[in-house]
């Protein structure tokens, strides 16, 4: 007996049928966990990154205000609807060769341009879109309120795209009568995994999960884990070379996602790329919180990490000084620690470099929309059962922030046209995030984010010490990247004014993580500015920036040159003594997946 096929795909009917079934099955289990997701944040039980009184309260406001300018409002309107109105008539012509190109990435398959029907919906969408935006561009003002309605407004902007429509994405509609239907089960066994993975929230795949395994794949610098306590393991790297640096070097990694960010692959790697220029390398990997760590505070975090880190490095190297780079968050307390052993006469650090790590928080960004003393209130009510705050709401905030790249083409891709995504090691770690412990977290969010504290002279203070970056006499490098939507590189700037020492400033390309996991080697991307002076006004700055070309750390190992000693002979880890191996690199911390 012969199989029963489609005439268009060539699908086996019992198998779509099976398919079909278990879809069926499986939605009505999600639909559970998804019902029991909305009756949690409707009661409260739940976090939700916004409330809708908040943000009803923010569109209420703005929106009155607009209302006192009819007149600008009109024209607006007037100005919308006369291009809504070309793009429609535009449906009724073939696309012409001197119609300018669409360099929209939602938009750049070729189905788009052939396609007369899905190529009027993407001209009127794009001028809805900027529409949209000229009206909140002129009518809104400086404010939490007016921030946020421009960041919601936009987030229900992005959704309304064509390109998250079957019925309006061509290129979809194409791969499902290509695929006979297959591409579209394909797609909801994909939506199915990743309401799955998140229990009734959709935890949309961005990378293909299977591909790297830490220690394997990713994190395969070879070192030893020579110390740890509850909040860190420190790992000591075997040299790459046959001397090294007399000073040694810390890095202090962020601890919202996991440390290997700075050791990717070879190709990749910071760290492998420090010890290759003859850096004895040693790396905090800190834990994944779990309750038991619900009142570790900010100072918790320096004195059981880096300071302690420091103590460690000086007994196993004999060194009483040490290189310290931070990132992002690691660089915003090895910042605070600066201040700390200023204050405390203590200048056992040679050097610092910080990475993307703000000192100014005036000027957020769109992070701010997430942000104020109510939210605040709700955050602490919500961790003090759980005593953390769990991994994916960050996750969720940072692909929010750039929502048409890390949220609706992967909602394309792989619901639309039924693909599985790629491997990317970056976006792999990107999803591999960790909590944050409740006292830790609110005190450095009312602090440091909410009161700017940080810049402020004895704003701060840690363990007893009032924190001043202006008695910070150390060498600092600092880096900044002209995209980041996490760190604003104008947030950044601020820096050359406050350190009391010699400031290095460079201004990196792309964002957040690729602007500086940016290795010298052929494939390089982004380049990199710096400059003679810093003015106060980081617009002078850039405009008499100078730019090269390549990675910016060959740029940082030169400074760091100038700031190091002697050569000493290649340090490797011990297997005994007070400082053993405990386990090899990259330790157990770091692939430690504690359930939410």
């Amino acid at each position: 007996m012969t199989d029963v096929t489609t005439e268009t795909g060539g699908a086996n009917l019992p198998e779509v049928t099976t398919r079909m079934m278990s879809i069926a099955q499986r939605s009505m289990a999600v639909a559970a966990q998804m019902q029991a997701l909305s009756m949690a944040k409707a009661n409260g039980s739940e976090y939700s990154l916004m409330d809708a009184s908040t943000l009803a309260k923010a569109y209420t406001n703005v929106w009155t205000r607009m209302l006192t300018k009819p007149q600008e409002l009109w024209a607006a309107q007037l100005q919308m609807g006369t291009s809504m109105a070309q793009a429609w008539t535009a449906m009724l012509m073939p696309p012409g060769e001197e119609d300018a190109p669409i360099r929209d990435r939602r938009f750049a398959d070729s189905h788009w341009n052939d396609d007369p029907v899905s190529r009027a919906y993407r001209d009127a969408f794009l001028v809805l879109e900027k529409s949209i935006s000229d009206l909140l561009d002129t009518m809104t003002e400086e404010g939490r309120d007016d921030m946020r309605v421009n960041f919601y407004t936009r987030q229900a902007v992005s959704a309304l795209s064509p390109a998250n429509y079957l019925a309006t994405n061509a290129a979809a509609r194409s791969k499902l009568l290509e695929t006979g239907g297959t591409s579209l089960l394909d797609g909801l066994e994909n939506m199915l995994d990743d309401l799955e993975r998140g229990e009734g929230r959709l935890d949309i795949a961005t990378n293909d999960a299977h591909a790297f395994e830490v220690g394997v794949d990713l994190a395969t610098t070879e070192g030893e884990v020579i110390f740890e306590n509850e909040l860190m393991q420190l790992i000591q790297y075997h040299p790459r070379t046959e001397t090294q640096n007399k000073i040694p070097m810390l890095f202090v990694p962020a601890w919202i996602n996991k440390f290997y960010i700075m050791d990717m692959q070879p190709k990749n790697s910071l760290i492998r790329y420090a010890l290759e220029q003859g850096h004895s390398v040693f790396v905090i990997s800190w834990a994944n919180p779990t309750k038991a760590h619900a009142d570790l505070d900010f100072g918790d975090y320096m004195k059981l990490g880096p300071l302690t880190a420091l103590d460690v490095i000086r007994d196993i190297t004999g060194e009483e000084k040490a290189n310290v780079l931070g990132f992002c968050i690691g660089g915003i307390l090895v910042t605070a620690m600066l201040g700390y052993l200023a204050a405390k006469g203590d200048d056992r650090i040679n050097a610092a470099t910080t990475l993307a790590t703000m000192v100014d928080f005036k000027d957020v960004g769109e992070i701010g929309v997430f942000i104020d003393e109510e939210r605040l209130e709700i955050l602490r009510a919500h961790m003090e059962e759980k005593g953390y705050l769990e991994s994916h709401h960050l996750q969720d905030m940072f692909s929010m922030l750039r929502e048409n790249d890390l949220i609706w083409s992967f909602y394309e891709a792989n619901y639309l046209q039924g693909n599985k995504p790629r491997p990317f090691d970056l976006l792999y770690w990107n999803s591999d995030s960790t909590r944050l412990p409740k006292a830790m977290l609110l005190w450095y969010l009312k602090e440091v984010y909410l009161e700017n504290k940080l810049r402020q002279p004895g704003g701060l203070e840690m363990d007893g010490q009032k924190i001043d970056v202006s008695k910070v006499e150390t060498p600092v490098f600092v880096l900044a990247t002209i995209d980041d939507h996490i760190a604003p590189w104008t947030s950044i700037y601020p820096a050359t004014g406050l350190f009391g020492g010699e400031v290095e400033f460079v201004l990196g390309g792309s964002g957040h993580i690729a602007g500086v996991i940016n290795p010298p080697n052929e494939r390089m991307k982004y380049g990199y500015r710096t400059g003679d002076g810093y003015p106060v006004d980081p617009q002078a700055f850039l405009d008499a920036a100078v730019q090269h070309k390549g990675s910016w750390w060959p740029h940082w190992t030169e400074w760091l040159a100038q700031h190091d000693g002697e050569q000493v002979p290649a340090r490797k880890p011990k297997t005994r003594g007070k400082y053993k191996s405990i386990e090899p690199a990259p330790g157990r911390y770091v692939t430690a997946r504690p359930a939410d």
